[in-house]
């Protein structure tokens, strides 16, 4: 008789790329690679041909994804740039109601669809929307922390452990986690034990002294998160 299958590998995120080589020397170590596209005034924000020459860039190493992330609701929009860049996985990041993952699911039905959710002081800003995604075609929740004025998207803020102890058990969905996270956060961390975690996503912790994203940090990172060993 077969064992039974252990909960998935956890998926190592890393985000905000912005040249070829950058996505391409941190996407060996990463399973999946984060490329900002309409993020209005984002430090990292892509044009529709950096995007593209990036996602490729992501691919040629052989393991991970290119992720679109966005603050648009523009379902058509998001979609055009998703297919001319090949792109399958794409995160809205902002504020974006049911009706835009909605849209963008009929746009797009074979891609994974990824909806950020925001704790603010303690609360989840789109707790009463929950369930909408998830029925609207969402495929996976991400779970991060906003500032006190709304701000969202690499603030390196966390979400409090006592917040995501509360909010877990209403997730209709996998998530992943992002806020603030490091390596030294992986050995025993309590949300892991939850059977909708699917992993993280780290921008900050993933940078030496917030420059590019370092080879380095991500192999750090990989290992801490998913023990994946040096190939």
């Amino acid at each position: 008789m077969s064992e039974p299958a252990g909960p998935p590998r956890p998926l190592l995120k890393v985000c905000g790329a912005t040249t070829p080589g950058e996505a391409a020397a941190v996407a060996g170590r990463s399973d999946l690679v984060g490329l900002w596209y309409g993020v209005e005034n984002g430090a990292r924000d892509l044009t529709g041909a950096q995007l593209t020459a990036l996602a490729g860039s992501v691919r040629s190493a052989g393991r991970a994804e290119p992720v679109l992330v966005t603050f648009l609701h523009d379902a058509g929009r998001i979609a055009a740039a998703a297919r001319a860049a090949r792109i399958r996985w794409i995160q809205l990041h902002a504020y974006q109601p049911p009706t835009a993952v909605a849209a963008l699911r009929a746009a797009l039905p074979g891609a994974v669809l990824v909806k950020a959710v925001h704790v603010r002081d303690g609360a989840c800003l789109e707790r009463p929307f929950l369930r909408a995604y998830a029925r609207a075609g969402a495929d996976l929740l991400l779970v991060d922390a906003a500032t006190r004025d709304g701000a969202v998207g690499s603030t390196g803020l966390r979400v409090p452990a006592e917040a995501l102890a509360e909010l877990l058990p209403a997730l209709p969905l996998p998530f992943l986690l992002a806020g603030g996270l490091t390596e030294a956060d992986a050995p025993g961390h309590a949300f892991a034990a939850h059977p909708g975690f699917r992993g993280v996503d780290i921008d900050n912790a993933a940078r030496d002294g917030g420059g590019p994203l370092d080879p380095a940090r991500v192999a750090a990172l990989d290992r801490a998160w998913t023990g994946a060993s040096a190939l």
